[in-house]
């Protein structure tokens, strides 16, 4: 393991896959708001896929608020906390690059918890297929992904809102609230947050 400086992992028009896999590892547990000292960015062999595994590029990783949680080793959680030196937990939007996954062809994007690292091994299980015609494929963590479904079924399956009733939103700031917001609106009820 080596440190090194901060990673882009912005799409290129041909990727040049490197021989090196730089990952972000939770170094310590954060006091407070986490700091740059609490991760470690480091360079480990990109690993290669067996039968049924595809390895996924990483274009776009999610930081969402739960991961703080996560960082406390201490406390109860609805998710487990990650591990001292483990790869930080998030979610990612990736290309395939290699595939041994009759399921998954290079070139395709998908969505999924593949960590905070520049590559990562998948069976393809956790995955789910972007459609980058749709919308762009960043909205697969945001929008179109997790946040948006969450709001969306929370909101119109669980509370089955009526038009011109008040929605009141107490998280609305965050990725989800703030959805559920604009959803309750469009349901034609008065939202608050």
């Amino acid at each position: 393991e080596t440190r090194i400086k901060p990673i882009n992992f912005q799409r290129e028009e041909r990727p040049n896959m490197s021989k090196t896999n730089r990952q972000f590892v939770l170094a310590s547990r954060p006091s407070g708001y986490p700091k740059e000292s609490d991760f470690d960015l480091i360079e480990l062999p990109v690993s290669k896929p067996n039968d049924g595994q595809l390895l996924v590029r990483t274009i776009f990783l999610s930081v969402d608020p739960y991961m703080r949680g996560r960082m406390n080793s201490n406390r109860g959680s609805y998710a487990p906390p990650v591990e001292d030196r483990q790869v930080m937990t998030g979610g990612i939007v990736g290309e395939v690059i290699k595939s041994k996954n009759p399921s998954f062809q290079v070139g395709e994007i998908v969505q999924g918890n593949l960590r905070w690292q520049e590559y990562g091994i998948s069976t393809g299980d956790e995955l789910v297929k972007v459609n980058p015609d749709i919308a762009p494929i960043s909205t697969a963590l945001g929008i179109l992904g997790m946040p948006g479904l969450t709001a969306y079924f929370g909101l119109l399956d669980v509370c089955q809102p009526k038009a011109e009733e008040t929605v009141l939103v107490s998280g609305a700031a965050g990725a989800v609230g703030s959805i559920v917001g604009q959803l309750a609106k469009i349901e034609g009820c008065r939202a608050v947050g």
